[in-house]
């Protein structure tokens, strides 16, 4: 049978690339292929079993193309333990170029795939036919996934109350059993109530049983229909054949009852793991006013556009990301930086969605709207960590995969057995029905999702943002922390200390020159000085032929000379005699110089110092006192480095890296298997952040921290350092709780059941209660507070 695709094709510069492909493509037996250079597409034709779309993508990326991916996100109904999130998983995974992962505790589904081969509407297609439900998630159209769940819990409650309502009658009769009383109801009227209990109230359960059987797998839900399908047939059975046996519906209906309270229960436990995003969104107001041919009006913020003009009055929140253009106000920064000090916000600075305005009116005009703001990438940064696996829950989907099919043969092998060694088919059947429902693999998929989803959430409302389950994972592990000196230790705001002009050079010509060539620069260095030339009243002069040499420094021509400006060895490799005396007594004060010559005499020396963050010393002995190992990383010179190694009290540091040999670094420390953490402003150290374990990106969430570090700092705080770890630590020991109650609770209550150790009541009240457990330890976490140091 004959399959059409069309996707994507990047990285072609010409039609001649186009044709390459083609020739490729079409060497492989069975496919027929045609590129559009114009569109950038591929059209593919397989008409042989042997032909795959997966090896013809293989082929396009191996020539030295690129073939895009797109992901989506969907929320998942219909499920009802683990092995349903590993059904589910296991149907997109199975679909061509298709990687999917579904968070059980989240009820969504990430899907990463190749557009033009699958798309959204194959996989909902999958998964319906599975017994599930899916829709997907648009980030443009608001869904109030609250209201939804709200409405959801409602309708499972009102099911519950009508269980409750007709077992009361059940429960009645059990604690007058106990208390020494024989009263009984006639077994008909039990039939009766158990009738519409187990086919009408458990209707669900029938209904989601029969979808996993349909697709050739077992859920929790056939193992729950199972036994209290047993126990109900058994006792119609005695009844219409008239046997000298006990009835059991008040069991069949007690594990009924008591697993909806569960379930009811663990839904809105599981609810309030979600709360992180929740408080998130609620920060966007849904109004926002606008100018409009000379009037203010008042539009829903999603049809808001970019470059219009908003006013936003004292005590609103902010609609959009924006910049002010009329106005002053102080803004309240907390949701996106944590300081609950407000900042001042003037003319032509940056605002943000979700942030507070406090005093005044501010004009702004916006620059990012719907998915394009800061608030918007903080929430799918949060949305995607909380949906992605940790390795440590690797074990427990392993296991959650043959769990079912494990305990259904166990319960046949109870009932044999013990038929065989009491004689007695009755007791046997009871034991085995106490297998089937005490069984619970909801607790193995609950254990880790719920306790990532908790502690994501908390790291956003502290300005801790993770970008994976990894990354949260891999902090708790981390022994080894390296530092980039400039903006991390230090405030990354250097000042000019010292202007020395060597002899026969004015000071004012030797800044104008050093203005000249670092006027167009954004390193903190070259800012310093152009601000200090600014100041001093001396303007830049223009130059030509202008060339960066990264690490190292700059060069220029002007008025004929060839400038040269940077790093004292920069000049001194170049033949240059510079007053190497005043380059060392400046450097061992801890100053950074910049050296300036013209052809081939030094011009003199400009020094710059930088303050230490006012929490780094306290941060460095607290990491210490945490057992972390912190090394520093500088491009600077080996006396300042270690000036500043010295004052924070590092274990280490190295000097004069250059920005590209920074990652290999960070590679010496890993190369004793030490698990190395890389903390840096996210933007000049990309590769070292990528090149580590775990990389921080600290300071106000600029747009490139929040695509190259896992974890990103929204405050400008050394110590959020520490709290990333301490949440880290934190949430993996509720992890680990939460799969030892998960593991032993079914490795103990097994067996007890299979020895017929335990009444079905009991054991379905212990099944009810084990999800509830697990996802309630993981919101104690909720009691996580960040370390002291950075409270006070």
């Amino acid at each position: 049978m004959s399959q059409t695709f069309g996707f994507p094709v990047g990285g072609m510069s010409c039609a001649a690339c186009a044709t390459r492909i083609e020739k490729i493509l079409n060497r492989q037996e069975g496919v027929k292929a045609a590129v559009n250079f114009a569109a950038g597409r591929a059209q593919v034709l397989l008409d042989s079993p042997t032909a795959s779309i997966a090896n013809v993508i293989a082929s396009v990326r191996k020539a030295g193309f690129t073939v895009a991916e797109k992901s989506v996100d969907l929320s998942l109904t219909g499920m009802s333990c683990a092995s349903c999130a590993a059904r589910i998983e296991k149907i997109l995974n199975r679909l061509p170029l298709t990687q999917a992962s579904v968070n059980f505790a989240a009820q969504r589904a990430h899907v990463v795939f190749v557009p033009g081969v699958v798309g959204p509407d194959t996989f909902i297609a999958r998964i319906e036919k599975a017994g599930f439900g899916a829709t997907v998630l648009d980030d443009s159209l608001p869904v109030d996934e609250h209201a939804q769940r709200e409405r959801a819990w409602r309708t499972e409650r009102n099911g519950f109350l009508l269980t409750l309502a007709l077992s009361l009658p059940f429960f009645a009769q059990m604690m007058a059993m106990f208390m020494g009383l024989t009263s009984m109801m006639p077994d008909w009227l039990q039939c009766a109530l158990a009738t519409v209990v187990q086919f009408y109230c458990a209707r669900h359960l029938y209904q989601r049983a029969w979808n996993a059987v349909r697709n050739g797998s077992a859920n929790m839900d056939v193992l729950v229909v199972l036994g209290t399908g047993i126990t109900y047939f058994f006792s119609t059975a005695v009844i219409v054949l008239g046997l000298k046996q006990p009835v059991y519906f008040e069991a069949d209906v007690a594990i009924i009852t008591l697993i909806s309270l569960g379930r009811l229960m663990e839904s809105r436990a599981r609810d309030k793991t979600s709360a992180g995003i929740e408080r998130l969104l609620q920060l966007q107001p849904q109004i926002a006013h606008v100018e409009s041919e000379g009037a203010v009006i008042d539009r829903p913020v999603a049809d808001v556009r970019v470059n219009d003009i908003l006013i936003v009055r004292p005590g609103e929140s902010i609609a959009v990301d924006g910049e002010v253009v009329d106005g002053a106000s102080d803004v309240n920064e907390a949701m996106l930086t944590g300081e609950s000090v407000p900042v001042l916000k003037k003319n032509a600075d940056r605002v943000f969605g979700g942030t507070m305005n406090t005093t005044g009116v501010l004009r702004i005009r916006a620059t990012g709207v719907g998915a394009d703001t800061a608030l918007a990438h903080i929430v799918n940064m949060v949305e995607q960590a909380q949906g992605s696996k940790a390795s440590v829950q690797r074990l427990a989907d392993r296991v959650a995969a043959i769990f079912v099919p494990a305990v259904l043969i166990l319960a046949l092998l109870t009932f044999l057995i013990g038929w065989m060694v009491t004689g007695s088919p009755t007791w046997s059947l009871v034991s085995a029905v106490s297998v089937l429902v005490i069984a619970c693999p909801c607790s193995l998929g609950l254990a880790t999702p719920t306790a990532i989803m908790v502690g994501t959430g908390l790291g956003a409302r502290a300005g801790i943002l993770f970008r994976n389950a990894n990354a949260l994972e891999q902090a708790e592990k981390l022994t080894t922390i390296i530092m980039d000196k400039t903006g991390t230790l230090t405030e990354g705001q250097p000042g000019v200390s010292d202007v020395r002009a060597a002899p026969g050079t004015d000071p004012a010509h030797l800044l104008a020159v050093a203005c000249a060539l670092e006027k167009d620069s954004e390193h903190p260095l070259a800012r310093a000085i152009v601000s200090y030339a600014v100041d001093a009243g001396i303007p830049a002069r223009p130059v030509t032929d202008f060339q960066a040499l990264p690490g190292l420094g700059v060069t220029a021509r002007m008025e004929g000379e060839l400038i040269r400006l940077g790093a004292p060895r920069f000049l001194d490799e170049a033949g240059i005699t510079l007053d190497a005396p005043l380059i060392t007594r400046l450097e061992q004060e801890g100053k950074t110089v910049i050296a300036v010559a013209a052809d081939t005499r030094a011009l003199g020396y400009i020094a710059l110092s930088d303050r230490l963050r006012a929490d780094a010393v306290e941060t460095v002995a607290a990491l210490h006192k945490a057992g972390i190992r912190v090394v520093m990383l500088t491009g600077d010179n080996q006396h300042a480095a270690a000036v500043v190694a010295r004052q924070v009290g590092v274990d280490d540091y190295l000097a004069g890296v250059l920005p590209g040999d920074k990652a290999r670094g960070v590679e010496k420390y890993r190369a004793g298997g030490k698990v190395v953490g890389m903390v840096g402003d996210g933007i000049n150290d990309a590769p070292a952040l990528a090149a580590a374990d775990v990389g921080f990106a600290i300071g106000a969430g600029a747009a490139i921290a929040l695509d190259t570090a896992d974890v990103v700092l929204m405050k400008s705080e050394l110590g959020s350092v520490l709290d990333a770890i301490s949440l880290s630590r934190a949430t993996l020991a509720k992890i680990r709780q939460n799969l030892f109650f998960a593991f032993i609770y079914n490795i103990l209550g097994l067996p007890l059941a299979a020895f017929g150790m335990l009444n079905p009541v009991v054991a379905g009240a212990a099944m009810a209660m084990s999800s509830v457990s697990v996802v309630s330890n993981s919101l104690l976490l909720n009691r996580w507070k960040a370390p002291s140091i950075h409270r006070g």
